[in-house]
C-alpha cells in the first residue's frame, strides 16, 4: 500500500504574508503523482500542459509538470498532510 512519503521528495514553505507550501514530488513517481491529482482535483486552468491550476475541497492550487505544486493558504501541517493523502491515496 503506497503512502503519502512515496511520492513527495521535499517539502518547504515560503516567506512572506501568504503561507504558500511547495510539494516536490519524487522524479520517479512524479507521473503517477500528477495522474493521481488530476482525477481528483477540478481542473481550472491549463497553461500548455506546464502548469495546472486545480481546485479541491475549496481550495485552489497550481501543480506544474516539472513534479511541484505549490498550495496556498494551509494553516498547517495536518491539513497539509490531509489534503495530500486525499490527492494521491
Amino acid at each position: 500500500m503506497s503512502t503519502v512519503q512515496d511520492y513527495v521528495a521535499r517539502i518547504e514553505g515560503t516567506c512572506g504574508a501568504e503561507n504558500d507550501i511547495i510539494v516536490t514530488f519524487k522524479y520517479e513517481k512524479k507521473q503517477e503523482a500528477l495522474d493521481h491529482i488530476l482525477k481528483k482535483a477540478a481542473l481550472k486552468n491549463n497553461l500548455s500542459g506546464i502548469i495546472f491550476e486545480l481546485a479541491f475541497e475549496g481550495m485552489s492550487f497550481r501543480v506544474y509538470s516539472s513534479g511541484k505544486a505549490i498550495f496556498r493558504g494551509i494553516k498547517n501541517r495536518a491539513e497539509l498532510d490531509r489534503i495530500l493523502a486525499a490527492l494521491l491515496l
